[in-house]
């Protein structure tokens, strides 16, 4: 997976104290650098071989549908010139539409779904483009200041030779009014950084009377790169 260069405003801040994990682990010493030796920048390719088509497909493998309403996710992997990153794998995990995680650690009083363990993985095919079936996610507390909310969102995962190359973003829907008032998303400085983790309905893509898209373009590295959590 190439390296992403990129201007320091469009990414997340380490230190950012209104989000107060980041005061905790953010660094407090200068980062020392140092060079990937070839164990670290090859190597098995993990999962790839091992991804079903069904995998994409959230709703299913259950005995019964979700709650919520369905969606369709989908968008192309980029480099800065606009080419396409083909078989690249793409996780994505999420809460359910009540907004609770199908984890042992997610424990505040929202229902869980038996049928959604909000999980799914795909490769990108040779235009770099990936799609998943899924429920659209519901907001949820998150215990980071009084009354503390997350807009809703999926995480993303993308995954090269190595997990030295593994990246994490979130992508986020439109119009939510909770976007200001989340210091995660806030701790990116520049405004239209911001907007490219924010997903944009998509008619085309769209099945009518079945569920409603949303495209999601990550780009690595560049003036218009994805921001990346690091």
């Amino acid at each position: 997976m190439p390296y992403r260069r990129h201007d320091s405003n469009t990414q997340p801040r380490s230190l950012y104290p209104p989000y107060r994990a980041t005061t905790e682990r953010a660094p407090r010493q200068p980062l020392i650098f140092l060079p990937h030796t070839l164990s670290e920048i090859t190597g098995p390719v993990y999962g790839h071989n091992q991804v079903l088509e069904a995998d994409r497909d959230l709703t299913r493998g259950h005995p019964g549908e979700p709650l919520g309403e369905r969606i369709i996710v989908t968008g192309r992997v980029l480099d800065d010139g606009g080419c396409p990153l083909r078989r690249t794998l793409v996780e994505i995990w999420q809460a359910n539409s009540a907004g609770r995680y199908y984890h042992q650690k997610d424990d505040h009083p929202a229902p869980l779904d038996p049928n959604f363990t909000g999980a799914g993985r795909a490769l990108t095919d040779l235009d770099g483009r990936y799609e998943f079936i899924t429920i659209k996610p519901g907001a949820y507390p998150w215990r980071n200041h009084e009354n503390a909310w997350r807009p809703a969102h999926i995480h993303f995962s993308l995954l090269g030779p190595a997990f030295t190359a593994r990246l994490v973003t979130q992508m986020y829907f439109p119009g939510d009014p909770l976007f200001p008032h989340d210091p995660m998303l806030q701790s990116i400085p520049d405004e239209e950084a911001r907007r490219r983790l924010v997903s944009k309905l998509d008619l085309d893509a769209t099945r009518p009377e079945w569920a409603l898209a949303y495209r999601f373009d990550i780009v690595l590295r560049g003036c218009e790169a994805t921001p990346f959590e690091e």
